[in-house]
């Protein structure tokens, strides 16, 4: 009655247990930042201990292997150790290698040489140090194995998710940096547009048919006024189209030589920038500019296609110094949609030059991971931060000069919830 029970000998329960836990890691899931998740392989066992070098312990029956990362006063690479029942091994009896498993299917492969007390190896551990870490140290005719994730900024978001997000990415390429001059001002009514409307002859106003802030077209009757010589009426005409922007006919006063209406053509305004003397000497007649008007929540014609957003040019350079030492460059802008208001603020940026680059992020995408400023790079459902060497930047675009390769796919909208999840357990540092 017994025969279908199968007895296992302790090396078939060891490799059962064993394939039982690889199976309980593989169900668990990806792992988040910092963690070490160990992994069953071969004879190694995983500690979270910490050696005299502060290196991570990898032990394999009385053979022990400390692992670290080192970079003090050197470029981070890895330094070993190793005793054997708690001896130290001499270094130059031990050949020890290291493959790291990075995203996208990148391996370093590292070899160690002796030095001093401590292996050392052959390559620099370059940014970011998120791997998969396989260990093989071959030492008096054995051969000990090890393998563990040690990962950092990285983490996992399933497509639909992601798009759920509102997580957006593009592609690291070329681009063009705009070097520019931020300046602020203030919009100023067009001063060859005003017109000052007095009566041809002096007389008593009958009556007034334009008031403050009416629109008014070329030829329409402002006022009804009657002569005093000739006791005939006559009509006051407007000569402009415009606003009225001031007013002083009232109905049965006499004329008596003033300005009874003033007429502003509103279609034609001027940007009216102060530009201050570290600036001045880099500027010029016909320099584009780009005006922010914060206030103004609408699209201009004619224009970007950006909210708040309008472009022109410096029309002309006054001579004059404020004050404040500031120089005022003028920009001539269309109004006729009749957003820009007379004595509003805005913010502008005066383009100096345009540099043609290998490399660029979009600003947006930006964010900051350890000490460094980092974008995330998207491989299949995974992302990982890459740390930055920044060149020059623009308000749209910043040059990389190391640390991304061309072509990347990198998130560049929303890029902040990659942060968050990332940093949700604590950003950690594995040497």
């Amino acid at each position: 009655m017994y025969s279908n029970i199968i007895f296992l000998k302790p090396v078939q329960l060891h490799l059962v247990a064993a394939l039982i836990f690889a199976l309980m890691l593989s169900a668990c899931g990806g792992s988040t930042d910092g963690e070490v998740i160990p992994a069953v392989v071969d004879d190694g066992t995983l500690t979270d201990q910490r050696g005299p070098n502060n290196g991570r312990l990898l032990r394999s029956g009385n053979f022990v292997l400390e692992l670290a990362i080192f970079e003090t006063g050197v470029p981070p690479e890895y330094r070993a150790w190793a005793t054997v029942a708690g001896q130290a091994v001499n270094p130059a009896d031990i050949d020890l290698n290291v493959q790291l498993s990075r995203l996208g299917g990148i391996v370093d492969d590292i070899n160690f040489e002796p030095v001093g007390t401590a292996l050392r190896g052959d390559m620099v551990i370059y940014e970011p140090h998120s791997f998969r870490v396989s260990v093989t140290a071959n030492h008096n005719n054995s051969t000990h194995r090890w393998s563990y994730d040690s990962f950092e900024g990285r983490t996992m978001i399933e497509p639909a998710v992601a798009q759920a997000l509102g997580i957006e990415t593009g592609i690291a390429g070329p681009a063009i940096i705009e070097e520019t001059i931020p300046v602020y001002g203030r919009i100023v009514a067009n001063s060859e547009g005003i017109s000052d409307v007095m009566a041809r002859f002096e007389g008593q106003i009958v009556s007034v048919a334009a008031v403050l802030g009416d629109r008014v077209e070329a030829g329409d009757v402002l006022a009804t006024i009657e002569s005093n010589q000739s006791l005939t009426s006559y009509e006051l005409i407007a000569p402009i189209s415009g606003t009225i922007t001031a007013k002083s006919a009232k109905r049965g006063e006499q004329t008596a030589g003033r300005v009874l209406f003033t007429i502003t053509d509103t279609s034609l305004v001027w940007a009216d920038l102060s530009v201050f003397p570290a600036g001045l000497n880099r500027i010029d007649v016909g320099y584009p500019v780009r005006i922010t008007m914060p206030l103004i929540d609408t699209t201009f014609a004619g224009n970007t296609g950006e909210r708040n957003v309008i472009e022109g040019s410096i029309a002309r350079i006054l001579p004059d110094t404020a004050a404040n030492q500031a120089t005022t460059a003028r920009v001539l802008l269309n109004n006729t949609d009749g957003f820009l208001r007379a004595g509003s603020w805005i913010s502008a940026q005066i383009k100096i030059a345009e540099h043609e680059v290998p490399l660029a992020v979009k600003r947006v995408g930006l964010q900051t991971f350890r000490d460094f400023t980092v974008v995330y790079a998207q491989i299949g459902d995974e992302y990982e931060v890459r740390m930055l060497e920044m060149g020059r930047q623009s308000e749209e675009w910043v040059e990389i000069l190391s640390g991304l390769e061309p072509g990347t796919r990198y998130v560049t909208e929303n890029s902040y919830i990659l942060k968050a999840d990332v940093e949700k357990d604590g950003a950690s540092h594995d040497h």
